[in-house]
């Protein structure tokens, strides 16, 4: 999140992002919102408590339309795409011939097409990616340029949302439902990337400034940057794409075998036919060399992405590294995660990290460090 001296592309909510006060930073290529003038702290403890809403624009908002999409889409993620029920979503992500990870992105079954939401920085690989893969098989891609994405996040984004559309209240954590919101039709699925209970909405650009301004004017609610987003996910265990997940990290050495369902994994109806397949059912098999972990440093002083990890106070073997790390408001504290040796993993494990020359005891933990606010 640091300023980029290439021209910035800007979301359609720009505007309304300057007269909120917002500090603008360069991300994936776009100016985006880093705080608000709530600050990042109050800014994470409002969503945890409240609603936060975030701009998720830069994203990439892809529709996949042709004969047997949902099968074709599996030769290129290891996740049951196939089985996928109208109405529904699923995580999933990209590998590639060596069973790294290319991106991580949300599948959704809207009946006759899937939607695909992609990383910003990655959008362009992504569609190439697909167009390559399932256009020879008559899928057309469609990377769309007149949508916004925005996620309404935390324990009453619920009641925020219901006294737009009422029928929020029946969906479920992943649900995906066309609704009606602010006089726009908007496509809604109840997920996010905080760990708390929320919404994504993508509406038309022609409609989604009034769309925010609607929802900001609701005393719960408050504007959100990249800031609070960071540590929010953070605290939640999930993945950045970038720092935690890259084309070297495989599934399994992330923790994310959960999202690779029994039809896929060897002696699975459909298992394999995808990137790297080899080498993810190896791994699943017997075990990744290094795992990713929580960790929790001793002290106040957050270890960030980089700090190299070790075994001991003195001397020693280096057995891993932070990959992302900061201060927890909700937490107190600061957390980090990153990827260790095997024989390290175990929570409980104390290993030291290097600051500024000195090592400093940092101790395996579990993750998520927040218990996640979903609605089941």
């Amino acid at each position: 999140m640091t300023d980029e001296p290439t021209e910035l592309k800007t979301t359609v909510l720009n505007e309304l992002h300057h007269a909120r006060g917002a500090k603008m930073v360069g991300f994936a290529g776009y100016e985006m919102p880093v705080q608000y003038k709530l600050g990042v702290l109050k800014e994470h403890l409002h969503t945890r408590g409240r609603a936060g809403l975030f701009d998720v624009s830069h994203m990439g908002q892809v529709i996949l339309r042709g004969p047997k999409v949902a099968e074709a889409l599996e030769r290129l993620v290891p996740v049951d795409v196939a089985g996928l029920v109208e109405g529904r979503q699923r995580y999933g992500f990209f590998t590639n011939d060596a069973g790294g990870i290319e991106d991580d992105l949300m599948i959704a079954n809207r009946g006759d097409h899937l939607f695909v939401v992609v990383n910003a920085a990655c959008k362009e690989a992504d569609v190439a990616r697909m167009r390559a893969a399932l256009e020879p098989d008559g899928i057309t891609v469609k990377l769309l340029e007149n949508r916004a994405l925005v996620a309404l996040q935390g324990p009453e984004a619920e009641d925020v949302l219901a006294e737009h559309c009422p029928a929020v209240l029946d969906m479920r954590f992943m649900d995906v439902e066309t609704l009606p919101i602010a006089g726009a039709e908007c496509w809604v699925s109840r997920s996010g990337y905080t760990g708390e209970d929320g919404f994504e909405i993508s509406v038309p650009n022609v409609a989604a400034v009034d769309l925010v301004k609607s929802l900001l004017a609701d005393a719960r609610v408050e504007p959100i940057g990249l800031g609070a987003r960071d540590s929010l996910r953070l605290e939640a265990g999930l993945c950045l794409y970038g720092q935690d997940l890259d084309p070297e990290t495989s599934p399994v050495e992330a923790g994310l075998t959960w999202a690779i369902q029994k039809v896929r994994r060897a002696g699975g109806a459909r298992a394999g036919g995808y990137p790297g397949a080899e080498r993810v059912q190896r791994e699943m098999a017997e075990g990744a060399a290094r795992k990713r972990v929580g960790l929790r440093p001793e002290g106040r002083a957050p270890m960030r992405a980089g700090v190299v990890l070790y075994d001991a106070e003195e001397g020693g073997a280096e057995v891993g590294a932070v990959t992302s790390g900061g201060f927890g408001p909700s937490v107190e504290g600061p957390v980090a995660m990153g990827y260790v040796s095997a024989a390290s993993a175990s929570e409980g494990t104390p290993l030291w990290g290097e600051l500024r020359g000195k090592r400093v005891p940092v101790r395996v933990a579990a993750l998520p460090f927040v218990p996640a606010g979903f609605k089941r």
